[in-house]
């Protein structure tokens, strides 16, 4: 089952990110586990604020929604140990119907990956170089199913040399003298003794009746002996497949992708590549599966529940790739498009939070106090504390009343809220980023920022700062205009500042402006009282 991410819009708002927690809360409480809040950039103060007085921690943040590799159904092949045998290889690539494997060091990380091409051109490379070099002695016992029957002193872990199988026909002919030569016999008494007296590297001994007392005779011997119940001929072909896999298969500059790459790029890779598998690596560098080119025709696409916005624009990158669920919001409806119908709840409210508590009742579910007292703080913010003309009464008595669930109020939430002292260590840029929107009107491209303040007066005191900062943002962005909403709670109303076309201020609040600034008396709302002017007057 795959998360589904309830998320705001762009520079979120307190609205914005306790609309995302209080709606996943719900629908987990009400048995949908998979459900999860997310931001899509850095919380401001007010929400820090916010959620430090409730016992909250922000929510996840969400840089894009691209299809990524982790949403897709990749492949969880067994991943073996560079010290595992051809032999135990090829079993596992049969078992498991694959024909590519990871080999992964002993933490986990890729050290290459074998196919059942590498495999056979091994195989087949051993006709023309019959021998074998420091194949490790455990490995070779386990695979021909053979016991050491001498062991001499100085023998090693591993054993090297020419693979020899003297059959009876040809055993005359032989020529072989010395540890370079690994001899393949059944019961062949003389052929035994002349490969213990030519101390040959290894003797292998075929057959289960073999009457091992040559072998035993010559207790000098530096030769080891192995005793198998295999015939020569099987042994002859297993003796290679005792080798470890690290020999085999592909290691070095491997191909491999993490479950972070997005799937537009691993395609432009794979196209070009010519390998059929690739590794999968988590954020460790990890193996955790393999993928191929089919694995890329169908990914999963992220779901998402969209809050408190439904504009392209303020939505999360990537959008287009992923699929909307459900949209929950008080805004003006804009130019987000589905591929199919989905869930849309949106009402003329002041914040989206009320909404989110309508559902809560529907659903016969209490937000827990502290949930409730965060959501009671969405509403005062967003209706700048039921000052703003989005206000309604459903926000008043929905606010009150998760106020009274939570123990406190409505004063004691305000006064954290709009914490007079909070912009005073704030640049400027960080004061216009807090609560910043973007917004395409009849071909004009609009930033408006709001700072919702008790002492509109003093922020003017770094206009010119503030001036500087605007002029910044619009030069790297390509504004039409920029807008500041110095929102006043107490004197209720706005001093605005603003850079672009004097003309458009002039006749779209039917004031004249001076140096940058005018003031609105009883303008306490972006959506409600700038856009709509503006979009009037563009329109």
């Amino acid at each position: 089952m795959s998360d589904i991410y309830v998320v705001g819009h762009k520079n979120p708002d307190t609205d914005s990110v306790v609309a995302a927690l209080a709606y996943a809360n719900l629908r987990n409480a009400s048995g949908d586990r998979e459900y999860k809040a997310a931001r899509l950039d850095y919380i401001s103060d007010e929400t820090k604020r916010m959620l430090r007085m409730f016992g909250f921690d922000a929510p996840m943040r969400l840089k894009d929604v691209r299809t990524q590799v982790s949403d897709i159904d990749f492949d969880t092949p067994t991943a073996l140990d560079p010290s595992v045998t051809l032999d135990r290889a090829w079993k596992v690539m049969t078992e498991t119907e694959t024909t590519s494997i990871p080999v992964v060091n002993a933490d986990g990380t890729l050290y290459g990956t074998l196919t059942s091409g590498d495999i056979a051109t091994f195989n087949l490379n051993t006709i023309e170089q019959p021998q074998i070099s420091d194949l490790p002695l455990f490995n070779l016992l386990g695979v021909i199913e053979g016991r050491i029957i001498k062991d001499p002193a100085d023998m090693s872990d591993s054993v090297s040399g020419n693979i020899i199988i003297a059959l009876p026909a040809n055993e005359e002919s032989l020529m072989f003298k010395g540890q370079d030569n690994i001899v393949i016999c059944g019961d062949q008494p003389d052929m035994m003794k002349r490969a213990l007296d030519n101390e040959v590297s290894c003797l292998i001994l075929c057959g289960s009746d073999i009457q091992a007392g040559t072998a035993k005779q010559y207790s000098e011997s530096r030769t080891c002996v192995i005793q198998t119940p295999l015939d020569p001929l099987k042994v002859s072909k297993l003796i290679y497949q005792a080798t470890p896999i690290s020999r085999a298969c592909s290691h070095g500059d491997i191909v491999a992708f993490h479950l972070s790459d997005y799937i537009d790029d691993v395609k432009e890779i794979v196209l070009k590549s010519r390998f059929r598998s690739y590794p999968v690596l988590d954020e460790n560098d990890k193996v955790v599966g393999t993928l191929s080119r089919y694995h890329l025709l169908r990914p999963r696409h992220k779901k998402l529940v969209l809050v408190d916005h439904n504009e392209a624009a303020q939505a999360v990158p990537g959008l287009d790739q992923a699929d909307i669920l459900e949209i929950i919001d008080h805004h003006r409806l804009a130019d987000i498009q589905t591929t199919q119908p989905i869930y849309v709840r949106n009402e003329p409210v002041g914040s989206t939070t009320t909404i989110i508590g309508e559902i809560y009742r529907e659903h016969g579910v209490t937000p827990f106090p502290q949930m409730a007292g965060l959501m009671a703080s969405a509403i005062l913010s967003d209706t700048v504390m039921f000052k703003s003309p989005t206000c309604t009464k459903r926000d008043i008595a929905m606010a009150e009343r998760l106020a009274k669930i939570a123990g406190v109020t409505i004063e004691d939430i305000g006064k954290e809220l709009f914490d007079s002292s909070a912009s005073d260590s704030k640049s400027a840029e960080q004061l216009i980023g807090a609560d910043f929107k973007e917004f395409h009107i009849a071909g004009q491209i609009l930033g408006v920022s709001q700072i919702i303040c008790v002492d509109s007066e003093k922020m003017l005191q770094r206009k010119n700062e503030f001036i500087e900062t605007m002029q910044t943002m619009r030069k790297k962005n390509g504004y039409d205009m920029i807008i500041l909403m110095l929102t006043d709670v107490l004197i209720e109303g706005t001093q605005l500042l603003y850079l672009g076309n004097d003309d458009t201020i002039r006749f779209a609040f039917n004031i004249e402006p001076k140096d940058n600034q005018v003031w609105l008396p009883g303008v306490m709302s972006r959506k409600k009282q700038i856009i709509p002017m503006l979009t009037a007057l563009w329109g």
